[in-house]
């Protein structure tokens, strides 16, 4: 049974997919969520993670000398709950170098879009929905990578595409996009634990 980590900055639904795919999906028996990281006191994804039972801890930046320190904390505490891959589900922080080099092809991380294309920094949430939008973009959809030292540059796991219409505002969008979010995610980590195993 592999032991995944979540990182999480807001609401959590792809937390929620991946929980739901541990208990009645494709990774029940195979993966368990053992730790919820945030950088986000409110985000909504903690309360998730309590209903769910699972161990939450929050670190605020604010109140680390540095971001080495920062990243210290968090890679100590995926240590100690013993975790075997880590999963960042919108969470809005770079993760540390140390952190990178301790889990080689173990982290993934989920963008709404189909990269490379509408990647790199600042390139989240309804930003990258805006921006499709604003190209005039037939088609987008989502992709689950391994993390790497910059910004959405690492090895493509699952990509899935979803039709634009012209109609489509960019709230149209990040609706079908987040839909194959929840179906491609769980699929992703079932393919890495497969790697690994």
């Amino acid at each position: 049974m592999m032991c995944l980590a979540v990182l999480v900055s807001g609401s959590g639904s792809n937390m929620q997919s991946i929980v739901d795919s541990t208990k009645v999906g494709i990774l029940r028996g195979v993966a368990k969520v053992v730790l919820v990281i945030s950088n986000n006191p409110d985000a909504y994804a903690l309360e998730r993670a309590k209903n769910e039972n699972i161990k939450v801890i929050c670190f605020k930046r604010e109140k680390y000398d540095d971001e080495e320190s920062f990243n210290d904390v968090i890679l100590t505490e995926l240590q100690i709950a013993k975790v075997d891959i880590i999963c960042l589900a919108g969470y809005t922080r770079m993760l540390g170098q140390k952190i990178i080099k301790t889990y080689p092809r173990r982290i993934l991380n989920i963008h709404p879009s189909l990269l490379p294309k509408f990647g790199g920094k600042g390139m989240y949430g309804h930003y990258v929905h805006e921006a499709v939008v604003e190209a005039k973009e037939t088609k987008s959809g989502a992709t689950v990578h391994f993390v790497e030292e910059e910004y959405d540059t690492g090895k493509s796991i699952i990509q899935r595409e979803i039709k634009i219409c012209n109609a489509d505002t960019s709230q149209d969008v990040a609706q079908k996009v987040l839909s194959i979010e929840h179906q491609i995610y769980p699929e992703a980590i079932k393919k890495v634990i497969e790697e690994h195993s």
